[in-house]
């Protein structure tokens, strides 16, 4: 995993130069954050305390579960975190995306309370010293409501995500056990009830999606697309989001375990959002083929539809076939198919590199069952060549039928190997693998 270095030390050359600036811009967020938290929050909590009737979702389970009075003292921590985390960034454009993840957890739970309101039924046992102080003082301003999505969850998520890229061996261990403890404090403290965990840690990794640590953020430059075809494909998968939203909605009233149903309502809405016009970026994926952790987590439902449709489409066909000259086109391959070539160039934007492939891996990330953009299509047929003289060359979509054999057919005719579309596309129809190009390259001569 890598690991961000650490913001310099606050000296006094420091404070008047780059990272005064930070902390300027940190201290803002604070400034505007704290109160808008507060308000919000206490808001949605007393809109809830003003209804005759207010519901909860419990396991029976959860009646096992202990009260813990000293796991307040974790469970406060995550104030302290909240600041530092803003205070402590290398980056103006640091400060920016992290108050942009506070701000989206805040917003969604706090339309999530008053929309949908529940509250905790467990009635905690008085307690005394530091920890009967500490529930003293949280239950001055936070009443039993305020429960899914936790935004405690949510914005443990996001805090837990900054400092896992800035610490490293001990630290980091011990950042990863701490946050535990925080996660865990939301049920020993009898605070939350279980289904306030998973909805709110949904919530916060929806919020390191929308404000990535790098790259642009998925909105950037969005623009409604002028494709019909994509126009449609947006259409068809935001009426998937919104059948599993209405799934969530009505099963609940039957089995709380129905709310899973809201993570791949979330994914299906990023995947509708990328076709209306936000493109391939929506699934976050570097040129060496990773993904970001909020993408591997959000998307991982639409990833799993979509590798089990591949094998449905491939399973009676090679999964890779030798064009020319050592470039071979095929379906997204395994990480042992991936291995026996020179290099991989992956233009499957909805798809991760496996994890164990080794070899050189080039993506140019594109959307699936449409037409590629001009620049990824030129950026892909140029990165064939220079592949071609390391070794063995494997041009891959999701199934090897159209963005990979769009591509090697544009390479086939700019490097001169056939001298029109139409042969192009005969070259590739005699590898024995169905194709589907676009209109230029499947026009006859």
């Amino acid at each position: 995993m890598q690991t961000g270095a650490e913001p310099p030390p606050l000296s006094d050359s420091a404070a008047a130069g780059p990272y005064g600036r930070v902390v300027v811009r940190s201290a803002l967020w604070l400034a505007f954050l704290a109160p808008f938290f507060y308000s919000t929050y206490g808001f949605a909590n007393w809109l809830a305390s003003t209804r005759d009737h207010v519901g909860s979702i419990v396991f029976s389970w959860e009646h096992y579960v202990p009260f813990v009075a000293w796991t307040i003292v974790p469970y406060w921590s995550i104030n302290l975190f909240y600041g530092l985390s803003l205070l402590l960034n290398g980056s103006r454009q640091g400060v920016d995306r992290l108050a942009g993840r506070y701000l989206t957890a805040q917003i969604v739970a706090v339309i999530c309370f008053v929309l949908f309101p529940l509250t905790a039924t467990f009635v905690r046992p008085a307690t005394t010293g530091l920890p009967g102080f500490l529930f003293a003082v949280l239950g001055g301003f936070d009443k039993p409501f305020n429960q899914a999505p936790s935004l405690h969850i949510a914005l443990l998520v996001i805090i837990w995500d900054h400092w896992r890229q800035r610490l490293g061996g001990i630290l980091l261990a011990l950042w990863h056990g701490w946050c535990f403890l925080i996660g865990a404090s939301v049920l020993t403290t009898w605070q939350h009830h279980f289904i306030d965990i998973p909805t709110g840690a949904l919530l916060g990794v929806f919020a390191l999606w929308l404000f990535p640590a790098k790259g642009e953020p998925p909105f950037a430059g969005f623009r409604l697309s002028a494709s019909r075809m994509a126009r449609r494909l947006a259409l068809f998968y935001g009426m998937g989001a919104i059948v599993a939203l209405g799934g969530a909605a009505i099963g609940v009233f039957f089995s709380a375990t129905a709310l899973v149903l809201l993570w791949p309502a979330l994914g299906l809405a990023i995947v509708a959002f990328g076709y209306a016009g936000a493109g391939a970026k929506v699934f976050q994926k570097t040129q060496d083929g990773r993904v970001s952790l909020a993408s591997r987590i959000l998307l991982w439902p639409h990833r799993l539809g979509a590798t089990i449709n591949l094998l449905a489409w491939t399973r009676k066909l090679p999964p890779v076939v030798a064009i020319a000259d050592g470039v071979f086109l095929g379906r997204f391959p395994a990480a042992s198919e991936a291995n026996g070539f020179g290099t991989v160039i992956d233009l499957a934007g909805e798809l991760e590199r496996p994890r164990n492939a080794t070899g050189r891996w080039v993506s140019v990330a594109m959307l699936d069952l449409l037409p590629p953009a001009a620049d990824a299509l030129s950026q892909a047929v140029a990165a064939i060549e220079p592949a071609r003289r390391q070794g063995t060359v494997l041009v891959c979509c999701a199934l090897g039928f159209q963005r990979s054999a769009t591509v090697v057919a544009e390479w086939l005719v700019t490097s001169g190997r056939s001298h029109t579309p139409a042969q192009a596309r005969k070259q590739l129809a005699a590898s024995g693998r169905p194709v589907l190009l676009p209109i230029g390259l499947d026009k006859p001569a």
